[in-house]
């Protein structure tokens, strides 16, 4: 299913829009991609039992909605991208599973105008989308109707500080780009668009989302599985991979070093009114 309430187009979304097409060649389908998605889906099925009702912001493609409708969970997944809610639609009526997604084209920032009929056991973004919203305390405002008490919200976003992007760049002699995250406000290219990002610290995100959620975990995603544009050195090299996505597992709780990846998986529990 296809819907559409009243979206606002943005830069980010059409941005977004630009590159559909393209997305899963860029990154889902990759194999830094498959690893890091492998580690938060981990969590989502140990989050979501069968049965739940979810609400996925930021969807892109559809294949974290796709992944959790085949196992059993019902999901609304939505993006403020038409072009992006194109493509997951087009390819979950080319794939066979157990039931399909819903897919709505909302921006993150006009959640409020979502019709509330029932709330969800849940709700999760994957993949660095809350990094580009303008408002995320309006966000925060509008889960709380949506969830109900005691849900949860998974939110995968960019960490401030990535250890091996650091490194990398250090390595390179890119010393602007190794601290790129430590600036709280910052650009991102996306094809030959550039789109204004926030790398907020776990801090500024516990105070956004408070007093309606409280922060229950953490966990590293990417600490030494390495960012996607690090590809062509180690998407081949499929034991060295699996040996960094094993580390990754071992160690992405670890206090200091869950703060140091690629992304940081927080996971927030809606407070009871």
């Amino acid at each position: 299913m296809n819907l559409a309430y009243g979206v606002t187009p943005s830069a980010a979304a059409t941005a977004f829009d630009r590159v559909a097409n393209s997305y899963d060649e860029l990154f889902t389908h990759t194999a830094i991609g498959r690893a890091q998605r492998r580690q938060v889906w981990s969590r989502l099925l140990a989050v979501f039992p069968a049965g739940s009702r979810i609400l996925e912001l930021n969807c892109g493609t559809g294949e974290d909605a796709r992944f959790l409708a085949n196992r059993g969970r019902s999901v609304l997944a939505c993006d403020a991208s038409a072009a992006m809610i194109e493509v997951a639609k087009r390819r979950t009526e080319h794939e066979t599973g157990q039931a399909d997604p819903t897919f709505l084209q909302i921006a993150n920032e006009e959640l409020g105008s979502l019709p509330i009929e029932q709330t969800f056991d849940g709700a999760f973004s994957n993949f660095s989308g809350m990094n580009c919203v303008s408002d995320l305390r309006s966000v925060a405002r509008n889960l709380a109707n949506l969830v109900r008490p005691g849900g949860s919200v998974l939110l995968c976003v960019w960490s401030r500080v990535c250890l091996a992007e650091v490194i990398w760049y250090l390595l390179h002699g890119e010393t602007k780009k190794a601290v790129r995250r430590f600036s709280r406000q910052a650009t991102a290219r996306l094809g030959d668009a550039v789109i204004s990002v926030s790398y907020l610290s776990i801090r500024e995100m516990c105070q956004t989302f408070s007093p309606w959620f409280a922060l229950s975990s953490r966990r590293a995603v990417g600490l030494f599985v390495p960012p996607s544009y690090m590809e062509r050195l180690i998407g081949r090299r499929d034991k060295l991979l699996a040996r960094l996505e094993q580390l990754d597992r071992l160690c992405e709780g670890w206090p200091i070093l869950r703060d140091a990846g690629d992304h940081v998986l927080l996971e927030f529990v809606r407070c009871h009114p």
